[in-house]
């Protein structure tokens, strides 16, 4: 069997639900008591601004008070120590992978703690609120700044590198997501036709855990950091 050098690992909102983090939708289809078309689509921020800033400031604050569980520090010591490539692809917001220390990291979904100036097309580290309409600090302009998260229906970010990184991958896990959002849920499907082993690490089997040839499932504060024990052999 091949050695495993390149590695991409995938993670989802279950990976900051122990952290206190909510997850995105619950089963009767709402974000946090909102219908999706109401918070989370560029319709629904031209038709109403003040709605949509005032759900993301809600959780732009909250996100700052929450911590780095054991899955987040366990990815962080897999980037510090593993010698190989490794790419972690997050599809969550928040920043508890930065903070307990990942760095080989892409947020294909945007960042809370950021803002996007729709004027100068500059993205901002942004910790305060959005609803009073603040100036932009690169270009000065007032008015312009929006939440820089990738919303239904735009382009994910640096899809380029994350399938450069998948056709390069010996490896690919999957770590707290649905299967049921896409791109996110084709990425096994790519990195298996690359020749790539999978493995999903997931509270329960997702919507594509038929795709993967081993998956384990538990609460990711346990099988994250005993998965990444054995990569590097603790």
């Amino acid at each position: 069997m091949t050695p495993i050098q390149n590695i991409v690992v995938l993670t989802g909102a279950g990976v900051s639900a122990e952290s206190g983090i909510d997850t995105f939708r619950d089963a009767g289809g709402l974000w946090e008591q909102h219908r999706v078309e109401d918070v989370a689509t560029p319709e629904a921020f031209a038709r109403d601004p003040d709605l949509v800033h005032r759900f993301y400031d809600a959780r732009r604050e909250a996100i700052q008070t929450r911590v780095p569980n054991a899955a987040h520090e366990a990815l962080a010591r897999l980037d510090a120590y593993w010698p190989g490539d490794l790419l972690i692809v997050t599809q969550n917001v928040d920043d508890l992978h930065e903070r307990a220390g990942a760095r080989r990291l892409v947020h294909m979904h945007g960042e809370h703690l950021n803002a996007w100036c729709t004027t100068c097309d500059t993205r901002s580290r942004w910790t305060g609120p959005l609803i009073d309409r603040p100036p932009c600090p690169a270009c000065g302009v007032a008015g312009h700044l929006r939440p820089d998260v990738v919303w239904f229906g735009e382009m994910p970010y640096r899809m380029d590198d994350i399938y450069r990184a998948l056709n390069r991958a010996d490896l690919f896990v999957s770590i707290g997501t649905s299967g049921a959002v896409y791109p996110a849920a084709g990425f096994v499907r790519e990195a298996r036709q690359s020749g790539a082993r999978t493995l999903e690490l997931n509270m329960e089997p997702s919507e594509g855990s038929h795709w993967f040839a081993e998956a384990r499932h538990g609460p990711a504060t346990r099988l994250v950091p005993t998965w990444v024990d054995r990569m590097l052999g603790v």
